[in-house]
């Protein structure tokens, strides 16, 4: 039986929380829950609602698809998730796209933001299709590069406190960089680990 290491229980709990996190908009109002998304808010309402009701759903799905025991013992449970998972950045993927256009940080944010939407459903559809042609070590692959992607939602917000709390940066300022930031590194990490297997 195949160990899981500690980084799969950091990832875990991090993609977990953040998805957790990501729905206090059922609590809260929605200008309340998401404070610097005014502009969405007022002309992309729908988009904006798409994307934080389906991104923690791929957040959630998408660490599943990495148990081994998940994979070996349910296989038609691992494969249901699969399928939540793809949807589910089908339709927040579609939507990010959409709200990149009126990226708060201008073009610049909103084509690192409009590249990671695209790219996170180009991937995703090339897993999708690897794994319907029972082509699963290519599906796998190309799973990881689609979780490295979805885990943007992480690292955004690992770097959000740093631009803003200690750069002294708005939310538009910060997104100029965190736009790239949040999921270019994790591709390239993914790359090299991938490389090296």
């Amino acid at each position: 039986m195949q160990q899981i290491r500690w980084p799969y229980y950091l990832v875990a709990f991090l993609s977990l929380a953040i998805a957790l996190v990501s729905y206090r908009f059922l609590a809260l109002a929605l200008d309340q829950a998401f404070v610097s998304m005014t502009g969405h808010l007022a002309q992309r309402r729908l988009a904006l609602i798409l994307h934080v009701s389906a991104a923690p759903i791929a957040l959630a799905t998408g660490v599943l698809q990495f148990l081994p025991g998940l994979r070996a013992r349910r296989p038609g449970l691992h494969r249901w998730t699969g399928r939540v998972y793809a949807f589910a950045v089908l339709i927040a993927g579609g939507a990010g796209l959409l709200l990149a256009i009126g990226a708060e940080g201008g073009r610049v944010a909103g084509l690192g933001f409009g590249l990671l939407a695209v790219v996170w459903l180009a991937v995703t559809g090339q897993a999708v299709r690897l794994a319907m042609a029972r082509r699963i070590a290519l599906h796998r692959r190309w799973m990881i590069r689609s979780f490295a992607l979805t885990f943007a939602a992480v690292t955004l917000r690992i770097y959000l406190p740093f631009f803003i709390g200690l750069g002294g940066l708005s939310y538009a300022q910060a997104s100029l960089w965190v736009a790239w930031l949040c999921w270019v590194p994790n591709l390239l990490l993914v790359e090299w680990w991938l490389a090296r297997r």
